[in-house]
């Protein structure tokens, strides 16, 4: 968040940024999830609805599991909440006692340790390597459970990898979780958006399982607020007093646009999905152009982690570097564990011309420092 900070600054100052840091996709809602949210408002739907959620959109959920994975999710155990966000405080506060361990991947989404903590919990974080396309090893992963882990959390598409688990993965997964005791929460917030073969969810095989996920993502909804948790029946209870205390309920229209996403919107995102691809099979090969090693391609979300230790081993200090020289901000991979230091996290969510644009200014930037180093 420095970053984009300093960023803004700049660009206040009259710099222009190329802005490769945030996760915010530049498209603009599809017209007919905006048109829907319109006509709820102009209907009344501006009053509280029950803390669980509309039931037409956890309805739409459970359709949406079903037609998509082929799992048949309860819709009695769908919480719709403000964001996926405020979902993982519910999961993490239904499922954890104080001292209970998460174990986490290392790197991973920064919240994720934040939430656990804050709630009394461990989080344990499991260092996952580019080589093995950044999951777990399952020998490192059994060794690390204690009668104290409740939860192994996963994110397929991740943040900030890209990496995508396969049926193989999560099945290994899932089998572990069956035999230790343990849960699996699964952040799905980047579902619709994978590139290199079909989409599983952890519920096809396991139901000991969380999920997390939304419409920020995959239709371009981020400041709508819209997610929801998925949660084995003994849970929902605590979740939906947690939701009744801390948040009350989803905004009334918002979940009414929800459910036109979900029954409706799939034709925009298939259209959105397939531009970010094209970033992708752009942004990946330049990238290595100008020096950057990625040892594992992404095959899901918009972003590329990519290893710059040839340029500095501090991902900090290198991504202020790009930023006030180069003008291109992009993400220190130190932000997500110390697995990430020495990389830099580049998002593909902005418009082709301003990814080559940032590429030219990269290479410009590396070849007048190695300039600067033979002289």
């Amino acid at each position: 968040m420095d970053i984009v900070a300093r960023a803004k600054e700049l660009e206040s100052q009259g710099r222009d940024i190329v802005r490769l840091e945030i996760g915010d996709p530049d498209f603009p809602t599809p017209e007919i999830i905006t048109r829907a949210a319109e006509e709820a408002m102009a209907a009344g739907s501006t009053h509280y609805t029950q803390s669980l959620g509309l039931p037409d959109l956890r309805a739409a959920i459970h359709e949406h599991y079903r037609r998509t994975y082929g799992v048949d999710v309860d819709s009695e155990d769908v919480v719709v909440t403000q964001g996926t966000s405020p979902a993982m405080l519910l999961l993490f506060g239904a499922l954890l006692d104080p001292g209970d361990e998460v174990i986490m991947p290392d790197p991973c989404y920064p919240a994720y340790p934040n939430y656990v903590s804050f709630l009394g919990g461990v989080p344990k974080a499991l260092r996952v390597h580019a080589r093995d396309g950044f999951r777990y090893d399952l020998e490192q992963l059994e060794a690390a459970i204690t009668p104290r882990t409740k939860a192994i959390m996963i994110t397929s598409p991740s943040n900030p990898t890209g990496a995508v688990l396969g049926a193989d993965d999560l099945d290994a997964l899932a089998e572990l979780a069956e035999r230790t005791g343990v849960h699996v929460a699964s952040d799905e917030i980047y579902h619709g958006l994978t590139f290199c073969g079909p989409e599983h969810s952890i519920l096809e095989f396991t139901d000991r399982a969380f999920v997390l996920n939304g419409f920020s993502k995959a239709y371009a909804m981020t400041g709508w607020r819209l997610g929801y948790l998925i949660a084995p029946r003994e849970y929902v209870r605590s979740a939906e007093k947690i939701q009744q205390n801390f948040f009350l309920a989803a905004n009334a229209f918002v979940q009414h646009a929800g459910v036109v996403a979900l029954t409706q919107a799939q034709g925009a995102v298939a259209a959105m999905r397939e531009l970010y691809d094209e970033r992708r099979r752009f942004l990946v090969p330049a990238l290595r152009r100008v020096g950057l090693t990625i040892e594992s391609e992404p095959c899901g979300a918009f972003y590329v982690f990519a290893d710059a230790r040839c340029w500095c081993e501090d991902s900090l200090a290198l991504s202020g570097r790009l930023l006030e020289e180069a003008g291109v901000a992009c993400a220190p991979g130190i932000d997500f564990g110390e697995g990430g230091e020495g990389f830099l996290r580049f998002s593909y969510a902005t418009a082709l011309e301003r990814l080559e644009e940032g590429v030219r200014r990269l290479e410009e930037w590396s070849e007048g420092r190695t300039a600067a180093v033979r002289r």
